[in-house]
């Protein structure tokens, strides 16, 4: 299962992330642009996916996942990190990481996960 310290730990391996502690939920954001929140009062993290992502998740495990909110071609997830192991949570930070970011960034990176 995965913690606090996992998430931080994987988002700091990815370029160009910035955050920012806005008191109860810190937010983190790649080129000026956000694809996560952290909740340390819950140990939970929203994450950006694609619509037929978030629906996916929730629907496959919703003791796991919810939605969080729909933005255009995105749906964000609430994901409750206990209920992760540290690869899965891997690949959820960097595609929401990777949904946000510029295409040079993207592409420097290509698909290698935060491990």
């Amino acid at each position: 299962m995965s913690s606090i310290r996992d998430f931080l730990d994987l988002v700091e391996q990815l370029p160009s992330v910035s955050s920012s502690d806005h008191g109860h939920y810190t937010r983190f954001q790649v080129a000026a642009h956000t694809f996560g929140y952290l909740w340390p009062a819950t140990t939970t993290v929203g994450l950006k996916q694609t619509r037929a992502d978030q629906l996916g998740l929730v629907a496959e495990r919703p003791e796991v996942f919810e939605v969080q909110f729909t933005a255009g071609a995105f749906g964000w997830v609430v994901v409750h990190l206990e209920g992760v192991e540290r690869d899965e949570l891997a690949e959820l930070i960097f595609e929401a990481w990777r949904l946000t970011a510029p295409a040079t960034l993207v592409e420097e990176r290509d698909d290698r996960l935060p491990t």
